[in-house]
């Protein structure tokens, strides 16, 4: 054999050979990633030949399939539209499933590894082999409080989020973005209509695929002073000790003067840090700021959570929505030292400190349940198609604890003060105490200011039964009174339904 066809023959072998590893490649260990894809065609149809598992809240369906004649044999529909689309997500034919969807897929769908003993079963039974059902802790009317607390604010805010929970345990009561979206075309068997739906969802600039309670930080205003307080309280101040105010204030360093929201607070030298809290005086907190430091300041709220990369909101401990970080920022001159003025500014939730509205919920639930701070979650329970076997169970756990009680106490009397005779009286509502913290942050210079509050209700025995946060992005004067008043509403609506979830 001449010299040519020998290179020929060894250039053969090592195509063939670079394809049998490549062959070996792909079964050994890209074998589960083309199977699982969301664009693999066979994986597909085969998937909709089973029935897929009911997502629930409070015995309604807020996720099933239904029967069809075509190809793929079950169709996912979502009985209750918008108004539950950011808590559970959507399954498409062609697109990336979202929310408790993806999150408990093999599960729903029926191929999860706990399920095998019904797939066995079915097998000599002859019965279709179908789904789990998951069960959420969504309460429903906690859910339609806060959907159509949102859509109709008399603000005219067209974004913003809400989120209430249950203190003692941590279980999500109600979780909405503001503007949602109709989930159904995104699952329709037509991928050009799926398509259409979902890139028309994709190019809105209000953003409606976006959830906004778990994934969306904005600056908090008012509502970040219950950590500073915490953090007064945990150095020597009491309710009572009185605090420099004043009409203005400004860093010795220079920056920007912080004044009150009106001329009527606290125009005095020095104010009681209880008439601090209640009635929201900016110059009182920004003058605590700097006295406490910027490393006490932002170890106390990472204590209550900010800066946490990893928290998720799904089963207990198990994945989930992934939630966005809350962060305070470096508060630092390029040298490194503290730069006074934006520590003053941080103390007033503004500058550079950011917030989810889950973040808010937590404070507000940790100061009412005695300063414990539960993890959240948002699946309660995991049961078998034919609904006779229970596989999980959520078992609430403490997530951290960021105060003492003493110190919770005093947190939870100074809002509940707020909300009695401060800026927070629109969130009372009869037969609860109910406590919270308002707040208005800057956006721009050119956009109006965003809304928020934070609260909790409290029993007549005094236990916490539901904390809150509500936002209203961009919603100018009132804001802050109108998300006190939804917040209300919200967990009026959590409470009158705690038999149901």
């Amino acid at each position: 054999m001449n010299a040519p066809l020998r290179r020929v023959g060894v250039v053969v072998m090592v195509l063939f050979g670079l394809l049998f590893a490549n062959l070996n490649w792909v079964q050994a260990y890209k074998a589960d990633e083309y199977r699982t894809s969301d664009y693999n065609g066979r994986v597909q149809v085969a998937e909709y030949d089973r029935r897929r598992g009911n997502i629930e809240a409070g015995g309604t369906a807020l996720a099933t399939s239904k029967a069809t004649e075509g190809n793929l044999k079950y169709l996912r529909t979502y009985p209750a539209g918008a108004q539950y689309a950011h808590a559970i997500g959507y399954k498409p034919v062609n697109l990336g499933d979202t929310g408790i969807e993806r999150l408990e897929n093999e599960f729903l769908a029926g191929t999860s590894d706990q399920l095998i003993a019904n797939r066995v079963k079915d097998m000599f039974t002859g019965d279709e082999s179908g789904g789990g059902n998951v069960l959420l802790s969504l309460s429903r009317q906690a859910q339609k409080a806060a959907y159509d607390g949102l859509r109709n604010n008399r603000n005219g805010a067209s974004r913003g989020a809400a989120i209430a929970l249950d203190p003692r345990t941590g279980a999500v009561q109600a979780l909405v973005s503001m503007p949602s979206f109709d989930p159904n075309p995104l699952a329709s068997h037509d991928s050009r209509e799926a398509s259409a739906a979902y890139n028309k969802y994709e190019q809105d600039p209000e953003g409606p695929l976006k959830n906004r309670a778990l994934s969306e930080t904005l600056p908090p205003g008012s509502t970040f002073k219950m950590v500073v307080a915490a953090a007064a309280l945990e150095n020597g101040v009491t309710p009572q000790t009185r605090i420099p105010a004043g009409s203005s204030w400004r860093a010795a360093s220079g920056g920007n003067t912080i004044t009150n929201a009106a001329p009527s607070i606290c125009p005095q030298s020095e104010v009681t840090l209880l008439k601090a809290v209640t009635d929201s005086c900016n110059t009182g907190f920004a003058q605590l700021g700097v006295r406490l430091g910027a490393d006490t300041i932002k170890e106390k709220a990472r204590q209550f959570g900010f800066e946490q990369d990893d928290l998720t909101v799904g089963q207990l401990g198990e994945g989930g929505h992934r939630v966005a970080a809350s962060r305070t920022g470096d508060i630092q001159n390029p040298d490194g030292s503290t730069d006074e003025a934006a520590l003053g500014q941080s103390s007033i939730g503004q500058r550079d400190v950011r917030m989810t509205p889950l973040q808010g919920a937590l404070i507000a639930g940790a100061i009412a349940n005695g300063g414990a701070q539960m993890r959240p979650y948002l699946v309660r329970q995991l049961l078998a198609p034919d609904r006779t076997t229970t596989y999980y169970t959520a078992k609430p756990r403490e997530l951290r604890q960021p105060v003492s009680s003493q110190v919770a106490g005093d947190l939870r009397d100074m809002m509940v003060n707020v909300v009695r005779e401060g800026t927070g009286r629109n969130a009372a509502f009869n037969g609860y105490t109910v406590g919270g913290k308002t707040g208005t942050a800057q956006s721009a210079e050119d956009r109006q200011d965003h809304g928020w509050f934070i609260g909790f209700a409290l029993d007549r025995d005094g236990n916490p039964v539901s904390a809150v946060c509500v936002v209203l992005e961009e919603a100018g004067d009132g804001g802050s009174a109108e998300a006190a008043r939804i917040a209300g509403q919200i967990m009026r609506a959590a409470v009158t339904d705690a038999g149901g979830r």
